[in-house]
């Protein structure tokens, strides 16, 4: 097991700041490369205040924000266009970035393609829900109309 500070989000392990154990290999190959964490050390101690610090008066700010961006979005449907089949089936799924793309396109706001959640894999056209994390207890509900591109 591998002892790591978190320097960003990561679904399911923790804040940035948090310290974490996780396998060598998922640290190794995964985390690291790709700059969502470091190892721990003594000296990283340091670094999880600042982190923390930095975190906290985020988090104030955005808080207003996510509550503004919360009600946008549940006020509002957003379309979402796709290819399809003739019975409206279609060709894959809609994925978390197509949810993302189309939130931005109607100018509601911007969301995180990995805070975009979808219960259900939305495999048909018509009107489906997903939901998005906006902060640590703040979650959104939008309402997807999946239509057929022409």
């Amino acid at each position: 097991m591998s002892k790591l500070i978190l320097t960003h989000e990561v679904t399911g392990l923790g804040q940035p700041g948090d310290v974490v154990d996780v396998k060598n290999g998922y640290a190794r190959n995964y985390l690291v490369p790709q700059g969502f964490a470091v190892t721990w050390s003594r000296g990283g101690e340091k670094q999880i205040e600042q982190i923390k610090a930095a975190r906290a008066a985020r988090e104030l700010a955005t808080l207003e924000e996510a509550q503004d961006l919360k009600q946008k979005l549940e006020n509002n449907k957003v379309k979402l266009t796709v290819k399809a089949g003739a019975e409206g089936r279609l060709f894959g799924s809609v994925k978390t970035s197509d949810i993302a793309n189309a939130v931005s396109a109607s100018g509601v706001g911007e969301v995180d393609k990995r805070k975009v959640e979808i219960p259900n894999p939305i495999k048909v056209v018509g009107e489906h829900t997903a939901t998005v994390r906006l902060h640590e207890d703040l979650s959104a509900t939008i309402t997807l109309q999946v239509v057929a591109a022409k």
